[in-house]
């Protein structure tokens, strides 16, 4: 079956020795951290432009298709690339992603040369100086990932999912036109909606044992994996598993006392599908170790706080496995828990459009970050560049109303679009493919996915039950209790955390001295939160999440794009004890 593997490549008008030079020094530093296998394809019949592409721990089993010199599958299934780099005979580079965002895909222009990437990280030895992007930043800053097609450096671009960049070269100039972006596909709501519920929970039922026996073609008697939260989607991918005869072991976190539990809800789904599962147990020892690893395999800064337990999880299972299998996708075909407070904020809105908030801005409050917190969290220089920076800008086009006029589809989009293709699939994908794992999402996939757009807005969700049609269609294949049991959030203690176990770390990872030389966020921002002065809305557990945001973002900048580190202070409260700050913050006050 291959491992999983990545590239790097250029293309346009330059010197090749040059080029090639620059090229082997990039990929012999490579050789010399991952010792991964190498295998370099050049040009053909001395074509102009020039082109050469390396492989990373190259997969022998993935021929290119015609006129493809690069591809990447996410899931060891070869029969379409989930990011491609092709060429055309008319001096045409194209670089492509598929719609659900599986794969990212890189590119910078350094003269009249397109490099691009499977990394982030293989482009950064091609800049001659890597800086910060301020727009990267905000964007991370409010959604918790960055929004392509920026990225959180300064010229290298990320080709946006469901698109394709499109180079034409002038063989006579030697010079690179801007690239023409194409979409290739659209999430488009259906004219015709399918109201009757028989024949809706009829065609998902084919529907979701088609995707089933698409991403299991290939496998032989080994067994697979599949992460097991005992929600309803993970469960809905284990019991397809199991019906179509796969030897399945799941995996699942065990977050012991600090979180919300999740493992009973899981080992009564493997109990009722008579699959064994492997609990994994999530410590604050366990998340330091695995801190920085998972910051440096992610490659773009993520500020979910579930990241590293997922790469705990990726761990264990590719100890016994090398496909994993999970139920990513299933809130953004579906209609999950975080639609219902946005219809009626959409139903509000229509209703009284001179209110105080707009749509998009409470769109904008579903991820819980640090959008209208600005003025705050940056310090001058960097507040005074983004103001003419709009949040608005990256949720436009996912929310707007021309492909799906109806409100229940335009926020299933947006998901799509937005939480799903720039943040869960790409952070999914990279846990994996660092621990040699294929992932394999069955609700990523298009028939399935086009279908959801035929369905009624009552299907999906009717009165105060979410996934309405999807929990109909399989009530008969799991336990009633997991099918209908209201729907949570991954319980990642992310405040007890901060506040107890990781309280001196604080200090070191959002050193008041550190964040002053780097120039963007306030020094104190870190007491600012735990003493609750940030925002009214930034308490609980969005302590813990906004913490956790900062963390992920200064530890990429030093473990990825390895920036020198300044001198630290000690003018900070997490040097001392939590209890004895507590009293004095409560003497002083």
């Amino acid at each position: 079956m291959g491992i999983p593997h990545h590239f790097l490549g250029y293309w346009g008008y330059g010197t090749q020795q040059e080029l090639e030079t620059l090229l082997t020094s990039v990929v012999e530093n490579l050789s010399f951290r991952r010792r991964e296998a190498l295998k370099f394809s050049a040009q053909k019949n001395n074509l102009v432009p020039i082109w050469n592409v390396v492989y990373i721990g190259l997969d022998g089993n993935s021929p290119p298709q015609q006129n493809q010199i690069a591809a990447i599958f996410a899931s060891g299934l070869f029969t379409s690339p989930d990011a491609w780099v092709n060429l055309q005979e008319n001096n045409c580079l194209i670089l492509g992603r598929e719609p659900f965002g599986k794969v990212p895909l890189y590119w910078t222009q350094q003269g009249q040369i397109i490099w691009f990437a499977s990394q982030l990280q293989l482009l950064l030895p091609i800049l001659q100086q890597s800086e910060v992007s301020i727009p990267g930043l905000y964007g991370y800053s409010c959604f918790s990932y960055v929004p392509t097609p920026l990225t959180p450096i300064n010229e290298v671009f990320a080709v946006t999912a469901g698109t394709e960049l499109v180079w034409q070269s002038d063989r006579q100039s030697g010079k690179l036109q801007t690239p023409e972006s194409k979409k290739i596909h659209l999430w488009r709501e259906a004219p015709e909606q399918l109201t009757d519920e028989a024949t809706a929970i009829t065609e998902l039922q084919t529907l979701l044992k088609n995707s089933i026996e698409r991403q299991i073609a290939d496998l032989k008697d080994e067994p697979v994996g599949v992460f097991l939260s005992g929600g309803l989607d993970s469960s809905v991918v284990a019991a397809l598993l199991v019906q179509a005869g796969v030897k399945v072991r799941a995996y699942t976190l065990d977050f012991g006392d600090a979180g919300i539990p999740e493992y009973p809800y899981s080992e009564q789904v493997a109990e009722f599908l008579k699959i064994p599962l492997i609990k994994v147990a999530v410590t604050p020892s366990s998340i330091e170790n695995a801190l920085i690893p998972t910051v440096q395999v992610l490659d773009l800064p993520f500020g979910d706080g579930v990241c590293v337990p997922l790469y705990l999880l990726s761990q264990s299972a590719s100890q016994e496995t090398q496909v994993i299998f999970n139920g990513e996708g299933g809130d953004q075909l579906f209609a999950g828990w975080t639609n219902k407070p946005l219809i009626a904020a959409g139903v509000y809105q229509a209703e009284n459009p001179a209110g105080q908030e707009t749509f998009i801005q409470q769109y904008l409050r579903t991820f819980h970050r640090l959008g209208g917190y600005e003025s705050q969290v940056y310090q001058p220089e960097v507040y005074a560049q983004i103001q003419n920076l709009h949040f608005e800008d990256w949720l436009l086009t996912a929310l707007a109303q021309d492909e799906c006029p109806s409100l229940l589809h335009r926020l299933r989009r947006a998901s799509l679009m937005l939480k799903g293709a720039q943040n869960i699939h790409p952070r999914a994908t990279a846990l994996g493919f660092a621990h040699g794992l294929w992932v394999r999402s069955p609700f990523c996939d298009l028939p399935l996915a086009e279908w959801t757009f035929r369905l009624s807005g009552e299907l999906c969700l009717q009165g105060a039950c979410e996934k309405y049609i999807l929990k109909r269609a399989v009530e008969n294949w799991l336990p009633p209790e997991i099918v209908w049991r209201q729907k949570r959030g991954m319980g990642v203690p992310l405040t007890s955390w901060c506040l107890n176990d990781f309280w001196h770390q604080l200090g070191i990872w959002l050193n008041p001295e550190i964040l002053r030389a780097n120039n963007h966020f306030y020094p104190h921002i870190a007491a600012q939160i735990v003493e609750g002065k940030l925002g009214a809305a930034i308490q609980g557990r969005r302590i813990g999440e906004t913490l956790w945001l900062l963390i992920m973002w200064q530890l990429w900048r030093s473990h990825v794009l390895n920036e020198e580190i300044s001198k630290q202070s000690w003018d900070h409260p997490f040097w001392l004890h939590r209890w004895l700050w507590r009293n004095y913050k409560r003497w002083q006050g």
